[in-house]
C-alpha cells in the first residue's frame, strides 16, 4: 500500500514538473510575440 502511495506521489510530482515546463514554455512564446509587437510598434511610429 506504501509503495503505491509512493508510486502515486512520483507521477503527480513528474506531471506537476511537466506543467511547469509546459508554463515556462507558454510565457517564452507570449515573451516572443510581445517582443515582435514591440519591435513592429517601433518601425510604425519611427516611420
Amino acid at each position: 500500500m506504501i509503495e503505491n502511495l509512493n508510486s502515486n506521489n512520483i507521477e503527480n510530482d513528474e506531471c506537476n514538473l511537466n506543467t511547469k515546463d509546459s508554463d515556462y514554455e507558454d510565457l517564452i512564446t507570449k515573451l516572443k510575440e510581445i517582443k515582435s509587437t514591440i519591435a513592429l510598434l517601433e518601425k510604425t511610429i519611427f516611420k
